[in-house]
Parts: C-alpha cells; structure tokens; sequence
C-alpha cells in the first residue's frame, strides 16, 4: 500500500492551555484538515528551540514541511532600528516559536524537502531567507486597503494577480484569483532567492515563490499571504494548493 507523505506542521504556543492551563502546542484544524484532505499525514511540531537536533531530525524523518498562520514576528529579527511607534503595531510575539520555525526553513532547504508556507508563513521564510517585513500595513502602507478582515475568513474577499510561468498559475489555471484576507503585517523587501508571484491592486505581496534561477531543480516551495485551508469547502480549487504540495512530498 502506497505511504502517505509524511508533513512536519508548525505550531503555536499558548499560554494557558485546555488541559492544565499551562503552556500547550496549539494549531486550528484547518490546516492539518486540508493536508489530510489532500492525502498526506500531519506531524505537529512542537517549538523547541533549544533541543539543537530536534527540528533536523523531524525534516529527516518527513517528507515536507508546511509553516502555519499565527502571531506576529520580533521585530529584531528583520529590522532592529524600527521606530518604536510601529515596533508597538507586533502583537503576540513569541522568540521561541520564530527561532524553531527557523531551523525547520534552515534544515527543509538544506534536506532538500517540499515547502508550504501560509499566513504568517511566507512572512518569516522571507525573512529567515533575509527579506523585510511590513510590520503593521494601516501604519505603513495607509493608502493600502484593509487585509486584516479576520472575521471574513471563508470569504473571498478581494482579488490578486498571478505571475507569468509560476506554481500559482499551474495551480489555479488563471492569471488572478480572489482570496480571503486575515493579516495585518505582509512580506517587504524580498529575500534575494525569492520573487513575488501574486500581488494586489495596492501593491501587498500575497505569494511568493523560488526566483527562476534558484528553483531550477530545487523542491516545491510556494508562500500564500491568505488562507486556502480555509476556502477548500466553499471553493474546491483551493485544496489544489495542498494536493500540489503533498504530490511533491
């Protein structure tokens, strides 16, 4: 019988948990949902930071490593001189979670294993590949129309262009797409390795993928600004992103 890919899936940390409302490894269910819809097998993966060979031998053991949606980055990471009134915009900030989310992108690059970022995702591949990052759009970009429409986030709720030869045109067959919108911070300055391929009217990158000399015989890799875990009912297309993904793991 055919062995269903194995996916290293990132996580958050709460604070106080169900159980014993202590510190608990947390994710929704619609993202090990749609990888299990879409044939592979979720592996959670706890942020651990300081067991040096942990997340190295989670990518051994897997087939693929997908990144999750969640709290905002430490602005340290990608710009230590931000003014202090935007540094103020990062909530939720968590080191150990962005150190561990690290070391999957470090060991998923150099095992040579398919990667899928969503959300809060392709924010910290960019720049754990050395990229920026807009820290708070309304503060930042005000002429840029409103993302972080959380409560809408099985609605499609504003449009994208694809670019030209990249996965996301494959995937979805069309040079634009409308999408759901929950986030309030957005790729920057891209990682030199990388490029944009599905950007809005007003500008916000919303994918990105390999640069076309770097994804020459490399792994899948694609980052998703929005959520299609969550449109995969509504709208069936969507699970193309994750058949796509787990077909290459």
């Amino acid at each position: 019988m055919k062995r269903a890919p194995l996916i290293v899936v990132s996580t958050m940390t709460e604070q106080k948990g169900a159980e014993f409302r202590d510190r608990s490894t947390s994710l929704s269910f619609w993202y090990t949902r749609a990888i299990a819809r879409a044939g592979g097998l979720p592996l959670l993966a706890p942020n651990f930071p300081e067991q040096k060979n942990l997340a190295r031998d989670m990518v051994a053991r897997a087939d693929g490593v997908m990144l999750t949606g969640g709290d905002d980055l430490q602005p340290d990471l990608y710009d230590p001189t931000l003014p202090r009134r935007i540094r103020a915009k990062a909530g939720g900030v968590d080191p150990e979670r962005d150190l561990f989310e690290f070391q999957l992108i470090e060991q998923a690059l150099q095992q040579r294993k398919p990667m899928l970022a969503i959300c809060r995702g392709p924010q910290v591949l960019n720049v754990a590949l050395g990229g920026g990052l807009v820290t708070d759009i309304p503060t930042e970009l005000p002429r840029a129309m409103n993302h972080a429409r959380k409560g809408e986030a099985h609605k499609r709720v504003h449009s994208v262009q694809l670019a030209k030869g990249s996965l996301m045109r494959k995937i979805f067959r069309h040079d634009t797409l409308r999408i759901n919108s929950a986030h309030h911070q957005a790729v920057g300055e891209l990682a030199p390795m990388l490029r944009a391929t599905a950007q809005t009217k007003d500008g916000i990158i919303e994918a990105i993928e390999l640069s076309e000399a770097e994804a020459k015989d490399a792994p899948f890799l694609l980052g998703v600004q929005f959520h299609p875990e969550r449109l995969i009912d509504s709208h069936p297309e969507f699970l193309r992103v994750f058949k796509s993904f787990v077909k290459a793991c």
